[in-house]
């Protein structure tokens, strides 16, 4: 192989200037060309650290609201259920009142009518007991001709006794 054929003085001289070329093409990416390369690595590597800390920032936030929105629709759902039951308590001790009212007025107006009643039913027995008596006092006149007031009262009232009327 040539390649490899090193008494040949050219393959020396093509050594020595493939060292060369090495060495500055080494010197050149070293200095100018690694360098920005690093630069923009190291840009890239800082964009996303802060990329990152922000999203953990905004997910922390995020997290934080949601706590907040939480606990503010836990509050207001016991608030709302609070004012339901006491709305609901006022309500039932309101009706119980009026019912109560209401109760006490138709007991009233009931013991009124019953009075009302007893005092037509007596007035009714008393006239029936005064008619009775005067039927029978111009019946008996008329058959026998004499009227007898105390046996008449007395028959009239066993009459009505025994009906349950008396």
């Amino acid at each position: 192989m040539p390649q490899l054929e090193f008494g040949n003085p050219l393959i020396i001289a093509q050594i020595v200037w493939l060292l060369i070329i090495f060495g500055v093409l080494y010197f050149v990416l070293s200095t100018y060309a690694l360098p920005r390369v690093a630069e923009v690595l190291e840009d890239r590597r800082r964009r996303i650290e802060g990329d990152l800390e922000a999203a953990q920032a905004a997910k922390a936030e995020a997290d934080a609201a949601i706590a907040a929105y939480r606990e503010a629709s836990a509050k207001a759902r016991a608030e709302a259920q609070a004012a339901i039951a006491e709305a609901m308590q006022s309500a039932q001790a309101e009706t119980t009142a009026r019912a109560d009212a209401l109760a006490a007025r138709l007991a009233k107006q009931i013991d009124e009518a019953e009075a009302r009643i007893g005092r037509a039913r007596d007035a009714a027995m008393g006239a029936l007991r005064q008619v009775s008596t005067e039927t029978a006092d111009a019946l008996l006149v008329r058959l026998t001709g004499r009227s007898d007031q105390a046996a008449l009262g007395a028959a009239v009232d066993r009459a009505l006794a025994v009906r349950g009327q008396g």
